[in-house]
């Protein structure tokens, strides 16, 4: 059946520590063996990070105007703070965290653009609707 591996130390009576048994291995070497690799080699795929040929995009310039325009609920000021640590992370030589900092502050810029728009333009319908209404027909 299958074998009881035995500490060498007496570990195994400190901490009650159970008894391993060695498993046999059933496999069919042929079918886990890859192309151009040795029998028995441990083969580990590692997936590699994205390579960046220019460095991801900030959005400081756009951040620094929606912070000073309109910055309804401090969108713009979020905007700014992202880009500024895209861009420290830019620097610094980790894209990978400069893109996602650079695309949450990209997303913070078009809500707090789209906000805006909408306050404008329900100010625009409020001054048309009272002076519609105060000019008799």
């Amino acid at each position: 059946m299958a074998n009881t591996v035995q500490f060498s130390h007496s570990l195994q009576g400190q901490a009650g520590l159970p008894n391993y048994q060695q498993l046999k291995e059933d496999h069919d070497m042929t079918v886990l063996e890859a192309h151009g690799v040795p029998a028995g080699a441990t083969v580990i795929r590692m997936h590699s990070p994205e390579v960046y040929t220019t460095p991801p995009s900030d959005h400081i310039i756009w951040s620094l105007c929606t912070t000073l325009y309109c910055n309804v609920f401090c969108l713009g000021f979020l905007a700014l703070l992202f880009s500024v640590k895209s861009r420290d992370r830019k620097v610094i030589g980790d894209y990978n965290s400069a893109a996602s900092y650079g695309s949450t502050a990209k997303c913070l810029n078009l809500i707090a653009l789209l906000l805006n728009i909408l306050v404008v333009v329900a100010i625009i319908v409020i001054i048309v609707l009272l002076y519609s209404g105060v000019q008799p027909h």
